[in-house]
């Protein structure tokens, strides 16, 4: 069985085992029970994959393959497996036999999953019904995932397990409604804009918005190497939670990622100062009401000297950090925002011109209308970057109209992908798609960045040739002059 084979099998297992809470509780809730349990079950067959491994090894020495066991990436004592809970399954109490076991995993790997099942209750009333009711589904939940067999057959199992993951947030995002882009960035978006960022080896990658981390994986898996570090604040907790997992199942126990409000609470600083990133990236939420604009005048990192954003609006105010973060004279940003942050006046529109006069916007990408979940607005790409040689022009790029249909949700083809990277990195003119506009044309324009303000995308009327639809139209009438002379003739005929 090929990979592929591999990952479409664990899927739809997991995607059955949905039908569990379907009906009962919103997706949006439900997600975090069957991700949370994906996650144990993988913890638990990793366990036993690696105990087999050791008892060969060590021919049965009991002393040596406990050595072995304390060595590995994670601790999961056998009496806080699945195996443990599925021999349980029929239990009174087994909602909170789940969750005790969580708190025991917890506790034996508290430096990397420290909290990450704090928000997740097996025996809520509330959410999973009395409980013979919530005894039912539990049971029926831990035999869907007995029939999953995850232990590794080759090396590329990891990434096939972190990717069904992702691929299972797509799902639940699809289903969960409009806040569903609050935890995810769809992956054509994400790897669109990892590409343009173009991480490189050594790199710090900062996402401060980075609800379950898939941004961060890409911009990661970007650079071709380990040799990266990952940083990421989310401030919803079960996100944060996903985000954790999201990692530890891709391998990247290393990453940082704080649970706090970005703008309000920024949690990576260094020197009593706010740390430096190589790479910024993010798609935080549009225009966020009531982002923090009451402590912004007083902020003690200086984000907001350029000017503090609107109360209801804080897309500004994200740039502005993620600016603030990007290392001087090198650091490079990519932000996903509402195309109203190109134009809209007032105090957004001097913060806009403030950052254009201090050569920091390297370009401006309108990308296809109904990519995100929970808003069919079209959105763009803007990239600043901190290395900009004075004169530069700032790129423009209507990719709007190239992209695949679907019934719910458009995406970006590879193919789209493509032609949106190779054209920022050549910058040149490509007739009604991207153009090179230079300060003073920027200026000239009062620093609206509206895209067909740069690229003319005017598409003219065809030329109507009038003799000749003169002509079709007579010939038309004559036609249905002969017809309806036929039909009258039929109609006497038949004495009608």
């Amino acid at each position: 069985m090929n990979q592929q084979q591999r990952k479409s099998e664990i899927f739809n297992v997991v995607w059955r085992a949905c039908d569990t809470f379907r009906g009962v509780i919103d997706p949006a809730m439900y997600k975090d029970y069957i991700l949370t349990m994906l996650f144990v079950k993988y913890l638990n067959d990793i366990r036993n994959y690696k105990l087999a491994e050791s008892d060969k090894k060590y021919d049965g020495d009991r002393l040596r393959v406990e050595r072995a066991m304390a060595r590995a990436r994670f601790i999961v004592d056998e009496e806080a497996s699945f195996d443990y809970l599925y021999a349980h399954r029929n239990d009174s109490d087994i909602g909170q036999t789940i969750n005790t076991v969580l708190e025991i995993i917890e506790d034996a790997n508290k430096a990397k999953l420290h909290n990450v099942f704090r928000n997740i209750d097996f025996n809520s009333e509330a959410n999973l019904g009395q409980t013979r009711q919530r005894n039912n589904r539990l049971k029926n939940l831990l035999e869907d995932f007995a029939a999953l067999d995850l232990k590794p057959d080759n090396n590329g199992d990891m990434d096939i397990i972190g990717d069904v993951y992702e691929y299972l947030i797509e799902k639940f995002a699809a289903s969960a409604g409009k806040k569903a882009g609050e935890f995810y960035t769809p992956a054509e978006v994400s790897e669109t804009l990892a590409r343009l960022v173009a991480p490189k080896k050594g790199d710090r990658i900062c996402d401060p918005a980075c609800g379950s981390g898939s941004l961060l994986i890409r911009a990661g898996k970007q650079v071709g190497s380990d040799d990266y570090a990952l940083y990421g604040q989310e401030m919803n907790g079960s996100t944060w939670a996903l985000c954790k997992m999201n990692m530890f199942l891709h391998e990247v126990d290393s990453a940082h990622i704080e649970w706090e409000d970005t703008i309000r609470h920024p949690q990576f600083i260094e020197d009593d100062a706010l740390m430096k990133f190589d790479i910024v990236i993010a798609n935080p939420p549009f225009s966020l009401d009531k982002w923090g604009q009451e402590m912004a005048a007083e902020d003690r990192y200086a984000r907001f000297q350029r000017g503090i954003p609107p109360k209801s609006k804080g897309d500004w105010a994200f740039i502005s950090h993620m600016l603030a973060t990007a290392v001087e004279g090198s650091g490079r940003v990519g932000v996903v925002v509402p195309h109203g942050v190109l134009f809209r006046g007032g105090q957004e529109g001097k913060i806009r011109e403030a950052m254009i006069r201090e050569n920091l916007l390297d370009a401006v990408i309108g990308i296809p209308a109904n990519l995100f979940y929970g808003t069919g607005i079209p959105a763009a790409l803007m990239i600043f970057d901190k290395s900009r040689k004075p004169g530069k022009e700032i790129l423009f790029i209507d990719a709007s109209r190239e992209f695949e249909q679907g019934t719910n949700q458009n995406k970006l083809r590879p193919q789209d992908t493509d032609m949106i990277v190779t054209t920022y990195r050549k910058r040149q003119e490509v007739e009604k798609y991207a153009y090179p506009a230079s300060f003073k044309e920027i200026e000239e324009n009062e620093f609206n960045l509206n895209i067909p303000r740069h690229v003319d995308t005017f598409e003219a009327e065809p030329e109507i040739d009038i003799a000749a639809t003169q002509k079709e139209i007579e010939q038309i009438e004559a036609e249905l002059v002969e017809t309806q002379a036929k039909m009258d003739h039929y109609l006497k005929e038949l004495g009608l």
